[in-house]
C-alpha cells in the first residue's frame, strides 16, 4: 500500500473510531464498520487496512489507554479532546505494533491532529505520541 493510500485509511480510521467513541461503541463491530464503509463510501482498496487499524487500536484500548495516561501526568485521557484522545489512540497502537517508522507514525498523528483537531491539538499530539515512542520498543 502506497504512502498516500496509507494516510487515507489512517484517516478513515480515525473516523471510525471517532464515531465509535462517541456512539458508545468500546467494542469493535463488524456490522457497525460494515455500515461505517457503506456510509463513508469507503474504497474496496482501504477496507481491510481501515478495518485492521481500528479493530487494534479498540480490542487493545485498555493497553494502549495506559501507555498514553502513563506518558500525560497532568492530562487525563477524559480531559482529552475526543479527536486528540483518538489520534493519540491509532498511533499508539501504530507505534505498538511497529508496522511503521516512529517517525512516520508521529508525522501522520501530527497531520491527523491538525486536520481534524484543534489549533493546539498537534502540539500536543507530538509531545505525547514522542514520549510514548522514546518508550516503546519495535516488536
Amino acid at each position: 500500500m502506497s504512502t498516500n493510500s496509507k494516510t487515507k485509511s489512517r484517516e478513515y480510521a480515525l473516523q471510525f473510531l471517532y464515531q465509535s467513541e462517541m456512539e458508545k461503541l468500546f467494542l469493535f463491530s463488524d456490522s457497525h464498520f460494515q455500515g461505517f464503509v457503506s456510509h463513508q463510501l469507503v474504497p474496496t482498496e482501504h477496507i481491510a487496512e481501515v478495518r485492521e487499524l481500528a479493530r487494534g487500536t479498540i480490542e487493545r484500548s485498555l493497553e494502549i489507554d495506559a501507555k498514553i495516561q502513563e506518558v500525560s501526568a497532568n492530562w487525563k485521557l477524559s480531559r482529552m479532546s475526543v479527536i486528540d484522545r483518538n489520534v493519540l489512540r491509532l498511533a499508539t497502537f501504530e507505534l505498538l505494533l511497529g508496522s511503521a517508522p516512529h517517525r512516520v507514525i508521529l508525522n501522520e498523528a501530527i497531520e491527523l491532529a491538525k486536520k481534524f483537531g484543534s489549533a493546539e491539538s498537534s502540539r500536543f499530539v507530538n509531545g505525547v505520541l514522542d514520549r510514548i515512542a522514546k518508550t516503546t520498543a519495535v516488536r
